[in-house]
């Protein structure tokens, strides 16, 4: 079955430009409820086997200053004691975790994400790691990542860093365009990410990612495309593409946003399109719906393999049984389900300071849920899934999910799917609205919630 009539642009944003999730997760967050607790979260803790290989991350909700178009869980800050106090109560939480494990188990990968992990001075950090290798058998070779922020980053923080055995650093860039930083309120300039890679650099970082943006408020392609040119001096190892998701009912700071200057969906995707030529010209492999690396990279191999996966931080190498998160909002992934954290600070504080796992809510998943999401995570991966082999993995046949292909021949006549049976394959022209694709195997997702941020 192949497509027949593929959809012009202006059709193909008017037809499937419809919000959906970002499915970094299977069920996603919006299916999380309080019947997963913390003595759930304790339980599931508990049975992990002995020979778990986990990945850990901190959450660290600080930024120096509130960028409008940020969909994160953080907070401007300009005084040291509410993050000194916070990486305290980090600590606590640690401990609290390390006495539900069942020993000390083995981490290959620890991620510092916020908010900006930079704003923890030296000595914070420093704790942070060794109460994290206290807990748990920190592999000589694990990945130990950090987001920065280049406008307030030091040297000092980036050797204070290296000694903790960071070798993989992700920057905040998004545009560089005066006009759009003043639009989000970001003032950043390249001579202080020019500084930010030659610090890493000479702390022996090997892998430098960059995290760029379109459709923010006045970009354009030109700006898109200029932002790219001077990055690529640089040549990081890795550079993400994310579409600002503008969800001001979610996010109340989005509202400083000029919604009058926001792209319309056709320049968006033309803003997306053009720097994803240019990147691929450049020599960079595009990696799912919005991360590009270079050949050797490992994500990059990932891919070609078909061994690439996807959680809370996007794209990864990593396949590992657990993701254990701290701080709040963190989101835990066990192999029982999902935990997340208390996201209001205050709360979060409050709970830990008692001596309490600080969890809000969560889904424990079911057989259903783990078949749909390899679904959804091979077609958000590979752009491809083999729905007999995965059938075949979880126990089922292609006529359990009958009603959902009964759905693709419109997408194979509108140019968007190939489907030969039991293969269905994303064309070029159907990856912009993959989500739209994968929301068809979603059984959780309710038609016309407004939750979600549009699809393109």
């Amino acid at each position: 079955m192949n497509a027949l009539a593929p959809l012009s642009r202006p059709e193909l944003i008017a037809k499937y430009d419809g919000r959906a999730p970002r499915y970094t997760s299977y069920p996603t967050a919006a299916q999380f409820t309080p019947a997963v607790d913390a003595a759930t979260y304790r339980r599931w803790l508990a049975a992990l086997p002995r020979s778990t290989s986990v990945s850990l991350y901190a959450h660290i909700p600080f930024c120096k200053r509130l960028c409008w178009y940020c969909g994160c869980n953080t907070r401007a800050v300009n005084r040291p004691e509410p993050i000194r106090d916070y990486a305290a109560l980090l600590m606590q939480e640690i401990a609290m975790v390390r006495e539900a494990l069942p020993g000390r188990l083995r981490a290959h990968a620890a991620h510092l994400g916020g908010g900006t992990p930079n704003m923890l001075q030296p000595a914070e950090m420093d704790a942070l790691f060794k109460a994290w290798r206290e807990a748990f058998d920190l592999a000589p070779d694990a990945e130990i990542s950090a987001e920065i922020d280049p406008a307030v980053l030091t040297r000092h923080w980036v050797s204070a860093a290296a000694l903790n055995g960071l070798n993989r650093a992700s920057l905040g860039v998004q545009n560089l365009d005066p006009e759009v930083q003043k639009a989000v309120n970001r003032r950043e300039t390249f001579s202080e990410i020019e500084k930010a890679f030659g610090w890493l650099r000479e702390a022996d970082v090997k892998s430098i990612n960059v995290d760029l943006m379109y459709g923010l408020p006045s970009q354009t392609v030109d700006n898109t495309l200029s932002t790219i040119e001077a990055i690529l001096s640089l040549r990081p190892e890795r550079l993400a593409l994310f579409g600002y998701a503008h969800v001001p009912w979610m996010k109340a700071h989005q509202r400083l946003i000029d919604e009058g200057a926001l792209p319309w969906p056709a320049e968006r995707l033309a803003q997306s399109e053009a720097a994803g030529e240019r990147l691929t010209e450049a020599g960079y492999v595009q990696i799912g719906i919005d991360h590009f690396a270079l050949p050797e990279d490992s994500l990059a191999k990932a891919a070609v393999a078909g061994e690439l996966h996807r959680n809370f931080q996007g794209y990864t190498t990593e396949a590992g049984a657990a993701l254990i998160g701290f701080g709040a909002s963190s989101i835990s992934s066990l192999p029982q389900g999902f935990v997340q954290n208390l996201s209001q600070e205050a709360d979060w504080r409050k709970a830990v300071a008692a001596g309490d796992l600080p969890v809000s809510r969560g889904v424990a998943l079911t057989d259903d849920d783990r078949f749909r999401g390899e679904i959804i995570e091979r077609l958000m991966c590979d752009f491809e899934a083999d729905l007999a082999a995965v059938c075949g993995r979880h126990g089922r046949a292609l006529k359990d999910i009958a009603q959902e292909l009964s759905r693709l021949p419109g997408l194979v006549h509108d140019g968007l799917a190939e489907w030969r049976e039991p293969v269905l394959k994303v064309t070029a022209a159907g990856r912009p609205v993959v989500r739209s694709i994968c929301a068809i195997f979603d059984s959780h997702l309710q038609p016309g919630a407004g939750r979600h941020a549009k699809a393109i």
